[in-house]
This record gives C-alpha cells, structure tokens and sequence, in this order.
C-alpha cells in the first residue's frame, strides 16, 4: 500500500480539505490548538473545498485550507515546502486580509470573528529555537498580558520533528508524524490508529485516486521539484559566483602585496646607500607602509636631508593637499 505525500500541496488539500474528510481536519485543529470543552470543533465549514479540475492550472501555488466553525472563528491552514521572499510578511497579509474581508463596510467591525492562520513548513524557519511547534501573538510588553487576540499564527516547522513512531506522545505528534512520514509508509502503524489519522491514510492511498487526480498529484510533485532544483542550481551558481570573486579578489590582493614588498624592499636598499644602516623603529616603518606612502617616500627620498625628515614626508604631502 502507498501513500500520497501530505507535503504537495495537492495532496495536502485532497486530505484536509475535503468535503468528505471534516472529521481529519478537525481533530488536527483541536489536537494542535488544544481545543476542550465549548471550544471543542462541533461543526466546521470548509470555504474552498477540494477540487481537482479547479486547480488545474497550477504551479507551485499556495492551496490552504479555509474553515470556520460554529462560534465564527476562522482557520487558515497552510502546507508550504520551500522557503520565499518576505515569507513572514505573506502569511500576516493573508491572515488580515481573511480578517477584515468578514464584513462589507467599516461600520461593521463589531461583527469582526478571531482569525487562526496556521503554517506548516518542510523546511526551519525560526532557527533560534529547537521546538517544532511555536505559537505567536500580540502582548502587552510590561505585563505579558494577551488582551490583542484576533489574529494568532501557529507553525509547525516539520525538519524539527524527529520523533520516532515509539516516542509519539499525543496526537498531535501522530499528526505531524502522519503529515512528514506518511508518504514513505506501506501500512498503517499501529501506534497512529486514531480513527481521524486512519481515515487520513485511507484518504492517502494512491490506489483510491482516480487518473485525473493522480495527473494533478504528478504535476504538483514535479512543481515542487523543479522550484527546488532551482533554488539549488541558484545556490550553486551563487557559492560558484562567490568562488570566483574570492580567488580574483585573492589574486589581486597577492599582487599589491607583492607590489608593496618589492616597494617596500627597494626603497630600504635607497635610504642605505643614502643614510647608511636603518635603524629599527624605520624598518618597522618602512615595512608597515601602504604602497601609495612607499611610492612618495620614493619618490622625495633626494629631497630630503635626514631619514626622519623624509618618513614624516608623508603627513606633509597630505597635510599640504588638505590646505589647499
């Protein structure tokens, strides 16, 4: 038995989005938010259910999954397997956007319901910090007090979640097991027989996809792949770029080393022949000198009566230049 993979999109929809699969998407929503007593998911509505032929022409395009249940609270699940641009900023955008498109015009805002977006990425997108689950929101900065809470983020970043199938603690962690692994299983574990994570997998089964569906899965998967390949074909030919850079910035900082000892090297052999042995204190000089102060030392080395009159020619020069 296969299984589809929960990280293509496509899949992702087919399996929590579908009309027929409410029961899934709900014991995902209160295993991950922890939702008990009144605010247990009675009833969901799906607002974009699943449906193959709508999605034809897509590419490697976002398709959430968009719910609300029977207090009005709204939810935004989102499965995304590569990182893009400003990433953070599109998933608050969404998040608002779904908030203030509930009412028609401003007077309204009263009726205004909380908005979850919650995330789920194939990849870590908050490396400070090792958990695999974080949740976000405003607080007041000297109290830590919540009182800001129409609009929460969740995510769930899969690369942090390690767990084998023996250390799944609760049912959330089956989930995320389900949504990383599910795709290299061919049975059923026994420790994922939750009745919602079984329906999943029977959701999952490539056997039950008919040919359009499993034409719209290719696609999705050979999207992703080619996005991916991109991005590291970029990546190689950004580290090749930087190669290059480095060895031309290597060879022309070996060239004005090289320029600046042989300077530095003739203009001692000079000042012996004119002052006789150079003391310590111009060797040291001498040989910290950049190549331009070695070319005017050079160059006024006639000029000047005594060698401490010519290593302060330098400051003179500039001294001069600034003074006109």
């Amino acid at each position: 038995m296969k299984f589809i993979d929960p990280r293509i999109d496509f899949a992702f929809k087919k399996i929590f989005g579908s009309e027929d699969t409410k029961d899934i998407l709900i014991s995902f929503l209160e295993s991950l938010l922890e939702l008990e007593g009144n605010k247990r998911l009675q009833e969901i509505t799906i607002l974009n259910p699943f449906l193959a032929p709508r999605i034809e022409g897509m590419k490697s395009s976002i398709l959430d999954v968009r719910c609300i249940d029977q207090r009005g609270v709204q939810y935004i699940v989102e499965m995304q397997v590569s990182r893009v641009r400003a990433f953070l900023k599109r998933i608050q955008y969404n998040a608002m956007k779904s908030y203030v498109h509930q009412i028609a015009s401003a007077e309204d805002y009263p009726k205004l319901n909380q908005v979850i977006a919650i995330t789920i990425t194939d990849f870590a997108l908050f490396p400070q910090f090792a958990h695999y689950v974080s949740a976000h929101e405003m607080r007041e900065t000297l109290s830590g007090e919540s009182l800001l809470r129409e609009i929460l983020y969740w995510f769930i970043e899969l690369p942090k979640f390690t767990k084998p199938l023996e250390q799944l603690n609760d049912i959330l962690d089956k989930w995320i097991y389900f949504i990383r692994y599910a795709s290299n299983l061919e049975e059923i574990p026994i420790a994922l027989e939750e009745p919602a994570i079984r329906h999943a997998f029977e959701k999952a089964r490539i056997s039950a996809m008919n040919l359009e569906e499993l034409e719209f899965y290719d696609k999705a998967a050979m999207a992703i792949q080619d996005a991916r390949g991109a991005l590291e074909l970029a990546t190689e030919e950004a580290e090749q770029r930087g190669i290059q850079i480095g060895e031309q910035r290597g060879i022309q900082i070996g060239e004005q080393k090289g320029r600046q000892l042989a300077s530095s090297n003739l203009l001692k052999r000079l000042l012996q022949r004119r002052f006789g042995s150079l003391p310590e204190w111009a060797e040291n000089k001498i040989s910290q000198a950049d190549l331009a102060t070695l070319e005017i030392w050079t160059d006024q080395i006639l000029d000047a009566q005594t060698l401490p009159e010519l290593l302060e020619i330098k400051n003179q020069v500039v001294l001069r230049k600034s003074e006109i």
